[in-house]
């Protein structure tokens, strides 16, 4: 009877997908394939259908095949993120509330503090795999390295993962002394790159292996493309730098305002909407012009690798349209969190050449950005790749959450579109089920229980009444959606949210902004509006209490965690990682002191 009731539902849900995607394929090929590409620390504008002054064709074909979404928000790092995007589940809830190189001992004592994915989740490549795809992951993982935490054993038939929050994208080895290999992983086992490694062509052609190991099979995949571009260190080939090396010539505050306009002109932002200025954005102007010079190319490196990731991206489309897979697959594209603003505000010193020299990089104006050459873009230019919302990477600001999400394929409804509803890292896997026509797992009995345990339930919402425009929000204005990622905090409701960011950029106050009218974070409604802040704190508050949220210790420094949790770990070269660490930090607190200066 089990088996019959099985037969009739997967006759009734391939008759469902047919109609949906308009195939006269059998059941088993009207299912699509989803591919779903995350960038790592892309900012909110740092793509061309995002306004976006970097070349970005393949993203922007995307764009014009599905929908944008111009108010999707994630987690400020990492971690978390991939943590909520595989699970719908809150990244406290997934043992994920941090990347595990940042959180306190005080905190690690409790079980959902770990930083790795707990076996209370279940992935979507487990859940689609169950249903027969083929489920491949190449890039970057993340969330554990032990045998039942490595992608093997969470759902994926094929891997080959980096396991760590980043590494070189040129060779083999940590960009952090806090690691003492750069940790690759193919199908559960350690492995080693090539010699002619470059991260994002190796990714794809990973994909493309993956994918056809079992073409002509007629089973659909699932294929998950995690990139190392653009987190540190910033990295390309020669031929895409080249074409940018005049285009930051202008600064970033030239840059921060020219993306601003045309988020404006696209329509992203209003037209009435004002952005802030960074407190540590630095004066362009007193710059001389060699250091002009090099902090152009920092950024211009920085836009090499988003094309060249865009480049490579267009070779793994090619590819599916040369074996007659395009018209069957779902794209989805977005990043994990905003843009990163770690790296010292002047590079080209003394001091960071030597900490550099020890970790085996240089940073040499002429070779910047190639083979052996660590680069970043620092907070001035992390702040205009956020443009034009306020804060970035590591923060509770827009410029830390909100990032692009694109959902595109021939067979979707929505083709050209852009949807302002709110939208939340949770809602992409139910989405992705859901397009892939399987059913989230349901409780039974009062339980939730999946593979012989108990997990915790999807908390985010379809996607695909948007996409097929049934409706034009998936949350009403009453529904508060709790974050909370290292002390800096977030409660979202409608049109409203509330934050709070810690120092050394932030001042560890609550704010109230409507973030429609008000993308760039400007006006504080909380005096004016006081009655709707009262009540979102205590939605954040019972927030806290249902997911277990814990306070940061006095004190807690995110940076400073990472060095010292490093220093754990190895405690050899602890000299060097305080030399980073100093690298990396004093720029904001010399920003944070002039702010109370003034």
């Amino acid at each position: 009877m089990k088996k019959l009731a099985f037969n009739l539902f997967r006759t009734a849900l391939a008759s469902v997908l047919l109609m949906a995607f308009g195939t006269a394929a059998g059941a088993e090929s009207s299912r699509p394939n989803i591919v779903f590409i995350l960038a790592d620390d892309l900012g909110f504008t740092d793509t061309a259908p995002y306004g976006s002054e970097i070349n970005t064709p393949t993203i922007s074909a995307l764009a014009a095949k599905g929908l944008r979404f111009s108010n999707y928000h994630t987690a400020g790092s990492c971690a978390p993120s991939r943590a909520m995007l595989l699970t719908g589940v809150d990244s406290h809830r997934a043992g994920v509330p941090n990347i595990p190189e940042m959180l306190p001992p005080e905190q690690t004592q409790h079980p959902n503090y770990r930083g790795v994915l707990g076996h209370n989740v279940v992935t979507i490549a487990t859940l689609l795999q169950d249903q027969g795809y083929h489920t491949y992951i190449a890039g970057k993982w993340h969330l554990g390295m032990t045998p039942d935490l490595l992608p093997s054993a969470r759902g994926f038939e094929r891997s080959f993962i980096m396991a760590d929050s980043g590494a070189d994208n040129w060779e083999q080895k940590p960009y952090l002394p806090i690691y003492e290999q750069a940790n690759w992983f193919a199908d559960g086992k350690r492995t080693t790159l090539p010699d002619d490694f470059y991260s994002s062509r190796f990714l794809i052609d990973k994909t493309i292996e993956f994918i056809d190991s079992n073409a002509g099979d007629s089973e659909p995949f699932f294929a998950y493309v995690p990139f190392q571009a653009v987190h540190l260190p910033v990295q390309a080939p020669q031929e895409f730098i080249d074409r940018y090396m005049e285009t930051y010539d202008g600064g970033w505050d030239e840059l921060r305002r020219q993306r601003y306009l045309r988020a404006v002109e696209l329509g992203l932002v209003p037209k009435n909407s004002a952005m802030v200025d960074m407190q540590t954005t630095a004066d362009w102007d007193a710059l001389t012009p060699a250091q002009k010079k090099y902090q152009a190319k920092r950024m211009a490196v920085y836009a090499a690798m988003v094309e060249a990731m865009d480049f490579h991206i267009g070779r793994l489309i090619t590819h599916l349209r040369d074996i007659g897979e395009y018209e069957n697959t779902i794209f989805v594209f977005t990043s994990d969190n905003g843009a990163e603003p770690n790296g010292p505000a002047d590079p080209d010193t003394a001091l960071t050449r030597f900490a550099l020299a020890r970790q085996g990089y240089e940073n040499d104006y002429e070779t910047l950005g190639l083979k052996g050459s660590f680069n970043s873009i620092g907070p001035s230019f992390a702040s205009a790749a956020a443009s034009p919302l306020s804060y970035y990477k590591f923060y509770s600001g827009e410029g830390g959450m909100r990032v692009p999400l694109i959902i595109a394929g021939e067979a979707l409804q929505s083709q050209s579109a852009m949807t302002s509803a709110f939208s939340f890292a949770t809602d992409l896997a139910p989405t992705i089920l859901e397009l892939a026509g399987t059913q989230t797992p349901q409780p039974r009995f009062g339980n939730l229980r999946y593979g012989g345990r108990e997990i915790e339930p999807m908390i985010g919402r379809s996607l695909v009444p948007l996409i097929e425009g049934e409706t034009t929000r998936v949350y009403d204005d009453h529904e508060p959606i709790g974050y909370e990622l290292g002390g800096n905090s977030a409660l979202f409701q409608g049109d409203y949210k509330i934050v709070l960011n810690r120092g050394p950029v932030g001042d560890g106050q609550w704010y109230l902004y409507n973030i429609v009218d008000d993308p760039g974070e400007t006006r504080d409604l909380s005096k004016s509006e006081s009655r709707r802040f009262q009540a979102m704190l205590s939605a954040f508050n019972r927030y806290t209490k249902e997911n277990g949220v814990l306070p940061v210790p006095k004190g807690f420094n995110a940076q400073q965690q990472v060095a010292l949790n490093g220093l754990r770990e190895r405690a050899g070269p602890a000299i060097l990682i305080g030399i980073l660490l100093l690298l990396i930090v004093l720029p904001f607190v010399f920003y944070a002191r002039a702010r109370r200066e003034q």
